[in-house]
Order: C-alpha cells, then structure tokens, then sequence
C-alpha cells in the first residue's frame, strides 16, 4: 500500500477516536450535549459528525476544499469543536457579554449554551427563499393565537442573520405560512385539503428547479415553521420536507410524527393586540391567593377529564372553570394564583403555558407526546410541573404537597427564563426569535451533508 493509502486509513482511525472521545465526555452529563453531537440518521447523504483539530482549528480533511458546501460544512465543523472545547487556558470562544450570561439550573448546561448562541451570533447566515408573492408567502398575520407565525416570517425578512448570498448560508427558510394558507387556499365547502397541500409542493418544486440547494441536501439545511394545528400534516405532502427538513412547530405532538432530534418545538403565544403589551409581570408568591387556575372550554378529551372532576369544586383555593364569571379577568386570575393549569386542548399546543410564565404563575403541564420547547436547553423541571392524565383527581393533594420553598424556587426560576419567551419588536438578543434560531442552528451544526461534487 503507498504512502497516501496508509495516510486515509490513519485519518479515518484518529477521526474515530475524536468523536468517541467527545462522545463518551459529553453525553453523559446532560440533555443539550446529547443533541449537539448525536449523529444523523435522516439520509444516506450524510455522514458522521465531523470535528475539527483543535491545535490549528483546522478542518479534519485532506482533500481540497472548493465548493460552497464544503466551506460551509468546513465552517460548521469549526463551530462544533468552539462550542463543545471545554473552559480554560485554551478557550477560544469570548464569553464576555453585557447583556445576559446564562446560569442557574433552569439551564443543562448554562456555559455550553452561552458559547453555543455567542457563536451563532457571530455564524448563522440565513437564506430567504424571494419566490411567493403575498399574502401566501412573506407575510402573516401577527397576532392573535396564531400571530407568532407571521411575527417570525417578519423579522426574519429584516434579520441580521439574513444572507442575500444563498452560497454562504447554513440554512434555508421556506417563507410560506400555514394561516394564510389555510385562510386564502382551504376550500371550506369541500373541506378537502388538496389545494393546501400542492402549494406546499409547487413551491418546493419551483425553488429545487430554480435552485441547486434542496436538491443537494435533500432538503436536510432547509427549515420551515408553523403554529397552526395543520402546519405538520401540510408539510407531510412532501416526503423529504416531512422527514429530512427541520420544521419549527408549535403543535409538537410526538405521537403524529414530531422528531425530537430535528424538529424543532417553538412556543404558541398569544397576543391579544399583537405585542406583550399587559402582559408582563405579576404579584410577589406571597401575594397570590389561589393555588391552582383554570379557565376554559371543553377542547380535547384532557380538559374533559379535569372538568369533569374539578369543574366548579368548592375545595379552598382551586378555582377551575369552564368560564369565568360576569366581571372576573382571565389575566387577573392568573396573576392571583400560585400555579396555572396548561391543559392540551384539540392538539397539544397552547399559550396557557407562556402567559402563566409572563405572570408568575409557575405552569402544571397536563399534556400527552408534548415536546416542551427549547427543552435542549432549559431544564423545565425547574420551573413547571408535568402531572398525568391519570393524576388529575390527585390534582390537590400534589400541589400541597409541594413545600413553600420548592414553590418558591419553581416561581423565581419561571421568572428567570420569562426573557426566553418574550417577543420584542424588533427582537432583542436571547428572546423567543433568537430561541427559536438557537434551536434550528443546534438541528444544523447536529448535521453532516454531504457534497456531492467532492470525492
């Protein structure tokens, strides 16, 4: 064998020996880590992780890198090994920020984190997709139950992260929206859905034809987003949309196809004027009298079950309710009590859960196949409580039995992550926008595409 023939096998060996080292330091100690470096099964296009040497900060190849992919898979392999090298003499990444440094358990890993989003700040390059015309494409309605579609669609026309040079982007966004799809295509009278979904699949078709992007990555660097119920069912006309993009969903359902290692859960928010205006803040713990809320229909068979026990109960500090009475605030309500039920409804989406964390109200979770958002990052046992279909009638006696103390912590901890859940127009730095870009460049850096103009 000649000398370049022995230099391959010698390569794929300490290649090897790289990512089972990281792999065995790593995904042990917690939830984030396991995402950023677990290898990617969607294609046979893609190849184990890839990571870069950590003398020169070179990429690991011997070959010539000339395409537009290679830089960029080149690039991410830099990113991967600034993020995951441990603190110390050698540390690469500068994490002096004035504006927030992440501690405190609400995070796994509050330093990976921090070094994960400041080099996304300083990387993450987005292409746009310019095809559609309005008000299919390019815009949505921004507020409402419905409003955190169009207000993402906005800003990231307007982002910084935004990249007019589509051979220099990470990632792709396909800048359809699933409301106003719903609202100018669905054929009520028929209520058939065929109309909905081949707009989805002309305007795939359009930019692979136009394109050379989607077609070489089958998809896997493209990303879409939804908060309407119909947003995972649209994007299943598609195969490769459905299973090898990211798409960012607010109906998270793992039960109807939501994968947690490349989907991305983002949060369902309401926003009654179109901003938070209002809606930020409350009373101290000490001031909230009530200990558990709920108000609202009966959506879904979770909530039949809970009114159906607790509808109406006069048992001392439990006020759960189809509808509130004549004068009583929902807000208000909420703003008095300790903790707020955040039932699934038709589907597993709901704003109960970010407007309790808007106003001090630490969230019960009652849901089934939910994935919580940002759930690599924030550790939501510290500051929610998950209970069973099974425990409702037990509702009771599991929050008393929660130590004022551990109440306490729950609600500061719930307050601590608000900034991660709150939308500033425009986006501020570590906000939902950001969030949500965080977790689609994790889903990104966690994939290896290969190029199919290299050897």
């Amino acid at each position: 064998m000649n000398v370049q023939g022995w230099k391959k096998i010698l390569l794929i060996i300490l290649s090897f020996i790289s990512i089972f080292g990281l792999f065995i330091l790593f995904i042990i100690p917690d939830h984030f880590s396991k995402i950023l470096i677990s290898h990617s099964s969607l294609s046979p296009s893609f190849s184990s992780l890839s990571l870069v040497d950590e003398a020169d900060q070179q990429p690991t190849v011997s070959r010539k890198i000339t395409s537009s992919l290679g830089k960029i898979e080149a690039g991410l392999a830099k990113s991967r090994a600034l993020i995951i090298k441990k603190s110390g003499a050698n540390r690469t990444v500068d994490d002096h920020d004035e504006d927030y440094v992440p501690s405190g358990s609400v995070y796994w890993n509050p330093d990976l984190f921090h070094r994960s989003y400041l080099v996304m700040e300083k990387e993450l390059k987005i292409y746009v997709y310019e095809e559609g015309n309005l008000p299919v494409f390019h815009d949505a309605p921004c507020d409402g139950i419905l409003g955190m579609e169009g207000i993402f669609i906005n800003d990231m026309e307007i982002s910084r992260f935004r990249t007019r040079d589509p051979d220099e982007a990470h990632l792709f966004f396909l800048p359809f929206s699933i409301v106003s799809i719903v609202h100018y295509v669905f054929e009520r009278e028929t209520r058939l859905w065929s109309d909905m979904k081949n707009t989805v699949i002309d305007y795939v078709n359009v930019i692979a034809e136009k394109y050379p992007y989607w077609n070489r990555s089958r998809g896997a660097d493209h990303f879409m987003l939804a908060c309407h119920d119909w947003g995972p069912e649209i994007s299943s006309a598609i195969p490769t949309l459905y299973k090898n993009s990211i798409r960012a969903l607010c109906n998270a359902n793992t039960s109807e196809g939501f994968n947690l290692t490349r989907d991305v859960s983002i949060p369902e928010i309401y926003l009654p004027h179109g901003t938070t205006k209002g809606l930020l803040g409350g009373p101290s713990p000490s001031k909230r009298t009530t200990l558990v809320f709920f108000s609202g229909g009966v959506h879904g068979y979770i909530r039949e079950v809970l009114l159906d026990h607790w509808e109406n109960k006069t048992e001392d500090g439990v006020k759960i309710q189809k509808y509130l009475s004549k004068g009583e605030d929902y807000y208000e309500e909420v703003r008095k009590s300790k903790y707020c039920i955040c039932a699934s409804g038709w589907e597993v989406a709901s704003p109960r859960m970010v407007e309790a964390l808007y106003m001090g109200c630490v969230p019960v979770l009652i849901k089934d196949h939910y994935a919580k958002p940002f759930n690599d990052i924030l550790d939501w046992r510290k500051f929610s409580i998950d209970i069973g279909l099974e425990n409702i009638p037990n509702l009771k006696t599991i929050l008393m039995r929660i130590s004022q103390r551990k109440y306490i912590r729950l609600q500061r901890n719930g307050v601590q992550v608000q900034k991660h859940f709150v939308i500033n127009l425009p986006p501020k730095r570590y906000d939902v926008f950001h969030m949500i870009l965080h977790s689609i460049w994790l889903r990104r850096l966690n994939t290896r595409i290969h190029d199919p103009h290299q050897p």
